[in-house]
């Protein structure tokens, strides 16, 4: 009877793993809808390959080395079939010695292909954040060559000295100082908005967004039903974002987190949209839905630093906070002339930074010393190391296309296709 109970555990917590992962990879969708809603019609066939292209070469990269480095393991995934065991009756045997010991103590037993599954959709979402910052004038090849290093390297590094439990250089451990990133503000969301910026340095703005004497000039998205409708989609999401992030369902106390989790991620998107929106009021007199929208966004990723210790209306102040501050740091971003198209970089970096540094205010097993090591860490590493790898690639193959190629847009040149070709462009 108790071998059938931990089988049912290890079943359980597997497919839970994988129906959350699968609702992660549902966000690639998103993203693509949000990024195709906020750029220019003449640029919306681009931004689509690169979102679907970014997405398979990261399932490609962290299967040959990304999850071995992040997690100290084998290239290829070698041995992950069977969890390493010879046949399945082995297998059935080492998990029940593995629950046994553990005693239902809340240690969590599930197929290692499952963890694998899960983690891949969170490089992706990564390196989806790159991708909207450097919309419509970067070169798709060279952008794609990124997306390789980015994938395979750069985030399995950080990965490795946070999640993956390794030390920094072998010089220090980000756990040993209090460290903590429950489902990824700082690991996934800052990591991306840094190499999002160090690309956004390396290749410049726009054409006409700022004029000769510093005016930023407002070049609005092709399609906000689309915008609108990805937003829908990430936050969704989300749920499986922050909710799989828990590891586990198969007992109480984590079915518990989990429903937590799940209310805190949806209260914290609540409060950043209402309060993006209400700034934006204040501010141009009008409801700006783009503000609403990444203020739905900017909520999420402030939570998702720690989802589970909060209450309810302590969620939503955090998302709250999150909304105030992205209206204010996309804004700044254009008074820098840092020319980011959806606000990629205010969302998951600004806000990502603040999901960090609110992780201590309820969960006392945390120091804001030890997030503030740890976002400086995920900041210098990905932001040095992108930057590098950017400026090589510019030099060897270039990184943005020409100016008639922008001004006719990127779809064309890069692509050969429109998106729309029934209309004319805008």
């Amino acid at each position: 009877m108790q071998n059938n109970i931990f089988e049912l555990q290890y079943a359980m917590d597997t497919f839970y793993f994988l129906v959350m992962g699968a609702l992660v990879m549902w966000m690639a969708a998103g993203f693509a809808m949000l990024e195709a809603g906020l750029v220019r019609s003449k640029n919306t066939t681009e931004i689509l390959t690169k979102n679907v292209a970014l997405y398979a070469i990261a399932c490609i990269m962290y299967m040959i080395c990304g999850y071995a480095i992040m997690y100290d393991g084998t290239w290829f995934l070698s041995g992950i079939q069977l969890d390493g065991a010879s046949s399945a009756d082995t297998l059935v045997s080492t998990v029940l010695a593995e629950s046994a010991k553990a005693g239902f103590d809340g240690s969590s037993v599930y197929a290692n292909a499952s963890d694998f599954f899960f983690q891949v959709v969170f490089v992706a979402t990564a390196m989806s954040i790159v991708s909207g910052a450097v919309a419509e004038r970067m070169k798709l090849w060279s952008f794609l060559v990124f997306a390789v290093v980015m994938t395979g390297f750069i985030y399995p590094m950080e990965g490795n000295w946070t999640w993956g439990g390794g030390s920094v250089f072998g010089m220090y451990s980000l756990g040993d100082l209090g460290f903590s990133d429950f489902a990824g503000s700082g690991i996934v969301h800052l990591a991306g908005a840094s190499a999002a910026l160090a690309g956004v340095l390396v290749l410049g703005s726009r054409k006409g967004k700022y004029g000769p004497n510093g005016e930023v000039r407002a070049i609005p998205g092709a399609n906000l039903p689309l915008a609108t409708l990805g937003t829908f989609i990430l936050w969704m999401g989300w749920f499986g974002f922050n909710g799989g992030s828990v590891l586990k369902l198969g007992d109480i106390a984590s079915a518990n987190s989990v429903a937590m989790v799940f209310l805190n991620t949806n209260a914290a998107a609540a409060g950043g949209a209402v309060a993006a929106l209400l700034l934006a009021r204040i501010l141009f007199g009008k409801a700006d839905l783009t503000m609403l929208l990444n203020g739905a966004l900017a909520g999420l990723v402030a939570i998702t630093a720690e989802p589970s210790t909060p209450s309810a209306i302590g969620a939503t102040l955090i998302g709250v906070v999150g909304g105030l501050l992205v209206v204010i740091a996309i804004l700044t971003l254009d008074k820098l002339k840092i020319d980011d198209p959806v606000g990629a970089i205010s969302v998951h970096g600004v806000v990502g930074l603040w999901g960090l540094l609110a992780v201590p205010l309820t969960n006392t097993g945390t120091t804001f010393f030890g997030q503030i090591a740890g976002a400086v860490t995920i900041f210098v590493w990905v932001f040095v190391t992108s930057l590098i790898v950017w400026l090589i690639i510019k030099a060897v193959m270039g990184v943005r296309v020409s100016e008639e190629e922008e001004y006719e847009g990127v779809d064309l040149s890069e692509c050969g296709m429109e998106a729309y070709p029934e209309f004319a462009k805008n």
